[in-house]
């Protein structure tokens, strides 16, 4: 069953994942939507081409998922993740 999201939502999944620095893991604790959720959500939302360039960005990126991350990189926020309403990650 595919869960819906309103239109804000969509948007910040996306911004989220062309962001370098948010793992998927952060995407599904925020959202409840797994890497594979965000790959079909991305194909569905994006045009082809913009979907093609995420994908190889995604796939060069060691950022975007948290067991591959350098370890010194210790949290996935953006700088204006706090300014945005609703995001329970900045508010832990």
């Amino acid at each position: 069953m595919e869960k819906s999201y309103i239109t804000e939502q969509i948007d910040r999944i996306i911004e989220m994942a062309w962001e370098d620095r948010t793992p998927f893991e952060a995407i599904e604790i925020q959202f409840g939507l797994n890497e594979s959720g965000v790959r079909a959500l991305m194909k569905k939302e994006l045009r082809f081409s913009s979907y093609k360039r995420w994908r190889r960005r995604v796939e060069s990126c060691s950022t975007k998922h948290a067991r591959k991350r350098n370890p010194g990189i210790s949290r996935f926020k953006c700088d204006r993740q706090r300014a945005i309403t609703g995001n329970k990650i900045s508010k832990r």
